[in-house]
């Protein structure tokens, strides 16, 4: 595939890596653009992202005409990276900055959800000598940091000798969200744009879907379409692009779900969090629904550049 007459070839610069415990995965999904972006006859530069990126894009012998963010974790994907392009004028892909601090911010991302009507876990912010303690709420509950991606610091506390994690362990500051653990099923939701273009279901080979799971092949099943109801499904879909368009994303995001069909009844979902920056590895969800819509891994990403924008 290249660059139709109809279209132009454009200088990218791929973002990738960066600072955060994600950088591993964002090296990944970095590579995996980049390839795509020459198939496509596009000119791309990757760059790793450190602390001095302003002045390494200003030094670049041309100026890049998009920044495709393949950034994952803090710094790349909580509005930090999409402010310094802003104040470069560089259009950028994905979500931009209020919206990336938004989601980011798990707290203030489910008061927004909860004010629109999406229903979320009970959980609160606590610090973190309560949450040691184990004072916080009967388990099962739900330990996560304020603002980390994949899974990254999550344990699922079930009590007996399954307690919340140990001082030495947590290394994601004073405060901690603890949410009330929902049984069920993982559903996950793809919006490209304001359409939500399908919902998958992931069904861990272990305690549930943490950072191995995501990043490891044969750690998990992926069950593309999510075999729900047709009302279900239909509710699923409604409840990603809803998520999505509270906290104003645009692009490409991935909304993350609970469906608990355990009582009996009728089942309920619950809107866990928006990622801004879906992961863009061979194992990763948004990739893998596109290509159940039609979209290839070429396409979805010559689409997400000419979403790219600066908006200011």
């Amino acid at each position: 595939m290249s660059v139709s007459a109809s279209a132009k070839a454009l200088d990218i610069a791929v973002l990738m890596g960066g600072p955060s415990a994600e950088r591993e995965v964002s090296l990944v999904s970095g590579a995996a653009v980049a390839g795509a972006l020459r198939e496509l006859g596009h000119r791309v530069r990757e760059i790793d992202v450190g602390h001095d990126i302003g002045a390494v894009i200003a030094a670049l012998d041309l100026r890049p005409d998009v920044a495709f963010n393949a950034l994952h974790g803090r710094y790349g994907e909580d509005g930090c990276i999409q402010g310094v392009l802003e104040f470069l004028e560089i259009p950028y892909t994905h979500s931009g900055v209020l919206a990336s601090a938004l989601a980011m911010d798990k707290p203030t991302a489910r008061r927004l959800f909860a004010e629109t009507g999406l229903r979320c876990a009970e959980g609160r912010v606590a610090h973190r000598r309560e949450v040691m303690e184990g004072r916080v709420m009967d388990p099962p509950y739900v330990v996560k940091p304020l603002n980390e991606g994949s899974s990254v610091g999550v344990h699922i506390v079930t009590g007996g000798d399954n307690g919340p994690p140990r001082d030495e362990e947590w290394t994601f500051g004073e405060q901690v969200l603890v949410e009330r653990y929902i049984p069920g099923r993982e559903i996950q939701v793809a919006v490209l744009g304001e359409r939500a273009l399908g919902a998958i279901e992931i069904r861990p080979l272990g305690r549930f879907y943490d950072y191995e799971a995501k990043y490891t092949a044969g750690k998990a099943e992926h069950l593309m379409p999510a075999p729900l109801t047709e009302a279900d499904y239909r509710e699923a879909l409604e409840l990603g692009r809803k998520a999505h368009m509270t906290l104003g994303c645009r692009g490409v995001s991935r909304t993350d779900l609970r469906f608990d069909d355990t009582g009996g009844g009728p089942g309920l979902f619950y809107v866990l969090e928006v990622n801004t920056q879906p992961g863009m590895t061979p194992l990763s969800l948004v990739p893998e629904i596109a290509a159940h819509s039609g979209i290839g891994f070429a396409e979805l990403v010559a689409w997400m550049v000419e979403d790219a924008s600066c908006p200011r």
